[in-house]
Formats: structure tokens, C-alpha cells, sequence
């Protein structure tokens, strides 16, 4: 049990789970030795090592993805130009049209 005005939160009894996960500091703790120390301090180390590379893939992919997004949909935009084309085949169809109406009224 933790002694009265400490700001450490009390151990689980012997053969008892605590509630929740405990966060040591390897410095402060009494009953480490200094090889169990520079070991927690190196394990934790590989672990941010792993999980800074982790994010820098995740990053990455969010990144690919975007950037894709962003090239179909300009590419997409710029393929609507054949709207522009057909457009312009119908006018010419309707002026051919009013010219052979015009030549078939006279």
C-alpha cells in the first residue's frame, strides 16, 4: 500500500491483478538493477524506433492516396473536353440540317 500524501498509486496485493497497467520510470524504481534498467531503456527505445516508422509508412500511404485522388481527378477533368467536341458536331449537324431545309423550301 502507498504511504499517506504519495503521489504514486498503490501496488495490487501479492496474487491480485491491478485494475489497470501500471507505467514505472526504470530511474526511481528501488528494486531494478542497473542491467534490468539500461534493458527497459533500450527495449522502449526499439519501440519508438518501431512505431516512428510506422507512422512514417502510414503517412506515406495517406499521402500516396492523396496525391492519386488528385491526379484522376484532373486528369478526369481534363478528359471532359470531348463534351466540348460533340457539342460542336451537334451545331454543325443542326446547320447542316437548317441548310437542307433552306435548299428544300426554294
Amino acid at each position: 500500500s502507498a504511504a499517506p500524501g504519495s503521489t504514486r498509486p498503490p501496488r495490487a496485493e501479492p496474487g491480485r491483478e491491478a485494475a489497470f497497467a501500471q507505467r514505472i520510470d526504470p530511474r526511481r524504481e528501488p528494486g531494478l538493477s542497473p542491467e534490468q534498467r539500461l534493458h527497459m531503456e533500450q527495449v522502449e527505445r526499439a519501440l519508438r524506433r518501431r512505431l516512428r516508422g510506422r507512422n512514417v509508412l502510414l503517412a506515406l500511404g495517406i499521402g500516396a492516396v492523396t496525391a492519386g485522388i488528385y491526379a484522376y481527378t484532373f486528369y478526369s477533368v481534363s478528359q471532359e473536353r470531348f463534351l466540348d467536341d460533340l457539342e460542336q458536331e451537334v451545331e454543325a449537324a443542326r446547320e447542316r440540317a437548317r441548310e437542307r431545309a433552306q435548299s428544300a423550301a426554294s
